[in-house]
């Protein structure tokens, strides 16, 4: 067993509808000491990898992005879901439904932050059924730029969205891959 698998052993939660409710120290109040392994084990797992770029979608996936883009010393880009008065710039979008909001998202990046020259490593808190991924897949490929791999702390292994990006030819790391979860009971397996 993992750090991370035995930090959601300890401080996860499960709630109605199959939802893992690690927010104590991943994307709620974040755990500093855990964001640097998770960090860490993702650049080691992607050792053969050359990045130039780290990408994620607002607002879990940044604090781990932010921890890998200091290991690899490149820019971190988040895709934002909603517009502000200063995103007049052209940009990339696409459309990603949230399992855990129950809602479709449009996401975009600014053109000006992801280019054909770039690889791009794509990172998150979950991977469920890959919608975000596939999302944020997808901007890059509108930017011409090559998705070199994809980095997840937490993947809900019972759900399709992992072996539907492997099968797509995506290398995918998750450090943690849940096999099964039951909320009457509160318990957690992984996957080996």
């Amino acid at each position: 067993m993992n750090f991370l698998e035995e930090k959601i052993l300890k401080d996860g939660i499960i709630v109605q509808g199959n939802i893992l409710k690690i927010d104590s120290f991943l994307n709620h109040q974040i755990d500093i000491s855990i964001m640097r392994q998770i960090a860490s084990e993702l650049k080691r797992r992607f050792s053969g990898a050359v990045v130039n770029k780290v990408l994620t979608i607002e607002a879990s996936g940044i604090a781990i992005a932010t921890m890998l883009g200091h290991l690899y010393d490149v820019p971190v880009v988040f895709a934002k879901k909603s517009e502000t008065a200063n995103s007049i710039d052209d940009k990339y979008v696409s459309q990603a439904y949230s399992f855990t909001h129950k809602r479709m998202n449009s996401v975009f990046v600014s053109k000006p932050y992801l280019h054909p020259t770039d690889r791009v490593l794509i990172v998150d808190d979950f991977l469920a059924d890959g919608q975000a991924a596939h999302a944020l897949i997808d901007l890059v490929h509108q930017a011409g730029g090559q998705v070199v791999g994809i980095g997840i702390a937490v993947e809900k292994g019972q759900q399709k969205g992992g072996s539907q990006l492997r099968e797509e030819g995506y290398h995918v790391e998750s450090i943690a891959t849940i096999k099964e979860m039951d909320w009457g009971t509160q318990t957690i397996s992984f996957c080996e």
